[in-house]
């Protein structure tokens, strides 16, 4: 008879392991509260507008395609994944326009009228970024960094040049002279949810990521992912229980014996795996007196990467000036992210996100529509913030942001809207805090920090997801359910 694994939520990091499991031989049962899977990966649709609510880029595909491959199957028959032209489009402030092309020579080319001084050393930095990642990619984000052994892997040689002692934004600024090309470069660093202004340099990995290897989006939309997903493990013959909420997991000595779900009642299971927030389930979720006190202060310490303010605008009207991925730069970085993560309140003058993807899927809106998701970097939750209050006040101020920035009559076009502040990442998601990549990078040491994907009181419980080792992100979530099946194999 086949072992029986239980998977706490079906995000990505928990369809990933339940169907690497699945295809081991196990008995897989993923448990979801919500009705439908991807985690904080999910779709909204209204009068025929439609908008991806979660991750609007896919990097690091290979990981993807590694996944269906392993469980016998090819990703490019589920998916089909196009390279936006341009990448991105940014709008500063002073009215200069920015065309991010994934052609290095293009986008040079742009460069050279905006800031010449600049234009070769955007490909020193982007070969600076690449050998970040070759000295950085095997030792800690394929590493699963849970037994003294994986530290073997790690050569201190490169560990000492890999800009952990300096911050993103120091770098950066020794880099280049325009401060067109520091504000650029310095927003990678939020992919993971983080400070430029604090996370190590060494995070300057992240655009060789995006623009070395490519960024990606899938047509349809990214929720594609989570539905492919859903049909692997099905296929595997994993059985999903939606609408269930897990309430605790129940353990006897060092191994964990069942979950209880909020109806009272009890599943047993010989392996469980925690798709849901580590902090959560490490507080929450476990018993107190199964882990010491020291580990669940340390736990509760840990900085939680910031949020989003999110808003889903349908809209009966085209921007010629929007290409897919937008973003309209605010004045001050430094200052915007001192109030996200040392003030915890909105920034007056925000960076402003905008995913069109109507601009690649015209299915995406009616005809002469856009569909604008529009994101916001914002604090995770904190005491001084009154959400009920700011959401209307907050959303009238991003929409008269981007009308000043030329989104002419955007606030008369709208047919139909949503709002997501960090407090429904909260309710519906049981993110800690409301953050959206579970821990931020705001430390030298951060990568060791992070929940390992193993929790050692326990021979029989793993975590995975953007909380945990590696990191947030869709291809670090995947690698996090890699993690846990290579640590359960040492097991035997």
């Amino acid at each position: 008879m086949a072992k029986k694994a239980i998977v706490i939520g079906a995000g990505i990091g928990g369809l990933a392991t339940a169907s690497l499991l699945a295809n081991k031989g196990w008995d897989v049962t993923i448990f979801e509260k919500n009705g439908c899977p991807g985690g904080k990966m999910q779709q909204w649709e209204s009068g025929g507008f439609r908008f991806d609510t979660g991750p609007s880029l896919l990097t690091m595909p290979f990981l993807l395609e590694k996944l269906f491959k392993e469980c016998g199957q090819d990703l490019h028959d589920y998916l089909s994944l196009v390279e936006p032209d341009p990448l991105c489009r940014y709008f500063y402030k002073d009215g200069v326009v920015f065309d991010n092309f994934a052609d290095q020579d293009k986008t040079v080319e742009q460069i050279r009228h905006f800031a010449p001084e600049d234009a070769e050393a955007y490909r020193s930095f982007l070969n600076h970024s690449e050998e970040l990642y070759d000295k950085t990619s095997d030792a800690f984000l394929f590493n699963p960094l849970n037994e003294l052994s994986d530290l073997k892997k790690l050569k201190w040689a490169d560990v000492l040049s890999i800009n952990a002692f300096s911050t993103v934004s120091k770098k950066v600024d020794q880099s280049f002279c325009s401060p067109y090309l520091r504000k650029f470069f310095k927003r990678f660093t939020t992919y993971n949810g983080s400070s430029p202004f604090q996370a190590p340099a060494t995070l300057n990995v992240i655009p060789h990521v995006e623009l070395n290897q490519g960024g990606y989006y899938v047509k349809g939309g990214l929720y594609g992912i989570a539905a492919s997903l859903e049909k692997l493990a099905l296929l595997l013959g994993v059985t999903i229980e939606y609408g269930q909420t897990v309430t605790s997991i129940l353990s006897d000595s060092n191994r964990v014996k069942a979950i209880k779900l909020s109806d009272g009642k009890r599943v047993n299971a010989d392996l469980i795996v925690a798709n849901s927030d580590a902090t959560e389930t490490i507080l929450h979720l476990i018993s107190p007196n199964s882990v010491t006190n020291g580990k669940r202060r340390r736990q509760q310490n840990l900085e939680p990467s910031c949020s989003g303010f999110v808003l889903m605008l349908g809209c009966d009207k085209k921007w010629d000036q929007l290409k897919h991925h937008n973003i309209f730069f605010s004045d001050d970085y430094e200052k915007e992210f001192t109030h996200i993560f040392q003030d915890k309140t909105l920034p007056d003058d925000p960076t402003i996100y905008v995913a069109n993807t109507s601009y690649t899927d015209t299915a995406h809106a009616p005809k002469a529509g856009s569909n604008l998701f529009i994101l916001v970097n914002s604090p995770y939750l904190a005491k001084n913030q009154d959400w009920n209050h700011r959401e209307k006040t907050y959303r009238d101020h991003v929409i008269n942001e981007l009308e000043a920035r030329g989104l002419d009559g955007l606030r008369k076009s709208i047919q139909t809207e949503d709002v997501i502040t960090p407090l429904d990442f909260y309710k519906k998601y049981g993110s800690n805090k409301g953050s959206i990549y579970g821990t931020s990078s705001n430390s030298t040491f951060s990568a060791f920090l992070r929940p390992r994907n193993k929790l050692r009181e326990f021979e029989n419980l793993y975590l995975v997801g953007g909380s945990t080792h590696p990191g947030g992100g869709i291809p670090l979530v995947i690698q996090s359910a890699f993690n846990a099946m290579q640590i359960l194999d040492r097991q035997g």
